[in-house]
């Protein structure tokens, strides 16, 4: 399935298969597998494999998945948002990062990486956006294990579209009769 390069987007293939994607919003590099065969023709990059193994089936659908979030990431970006649950819990923007107040004694600092851009909204909305999807998705992981999410009472942090269910917690007693 051959992949459409928007207008604006540039896309050069060089001989030891390293891709290069520059657009509106960053420039993003990977080296392809010498396997694989990244071709651009008309405005469309196609990814062809040399044989039906499964190594390179596998290779030829990762390597395509991987090419069209650099095109969709260099002309219109990515973001995760990421929720701060709880009594006294917030995170506030500073020079360096992030501050995040939650239920430690002592507040966390997290340095944002460059390349990556976060937004506070409220006290308790995060939102981080970036040309590279990689990138955005590893942040967002390392943010949200600071204090992930209690199954018990929803405390700490969590993926704004991540449905959490709640553990009944301690029943009681249980009689034998």
């Amino acid at each position: 399935m051959p992949i459409e390069v928007p207008g604006g987007v540039q896309v050069s293939i060089s001989a030891d298969n390293v891709v290069v994607v520059k657009g509106s919003r960053g420039e993003l590099t990977r080296a392809v597998s010498r396997d694989m065969h990244v071709t651009l023709h008309e405005g469309k990059l196609t990814v062809e494999r040399p044989s039906d193994d499964r190594v390179h089936r596998s290779m030829h659908g990762l390597t395509r998945t991987l090419l069209a979030n650099m095109v969709l990431g260099v002309s219109g970006g990515f973001e995760r948002v990421l929720e701060v649950n709880g009594v006294g819990y917030r995170v506030q923007k500073t020079a360096e990062g992030l501050t995040l107040q939650v239920g430690y004694s002592n507040p966390v600092q997290f340095a944002v990486p460059a390349g990556v851009q976060a937004v506070v909204e409220g006290t308790n909305r995060i939102r981080l956006s970036s040309h590279d999807k990689e990138l955005v998705g590893q942040v967002a992981a390392k943010v949200r294990a600071i204090r992930p999410c209690d199954h018990y009472k929803g405390k700490g942090i969590k993926y704004a579209e991540e449905k959490l269910r709640l553990k009944p917690g301690k029943a009681g007693k249980v009689t034998k009769g």
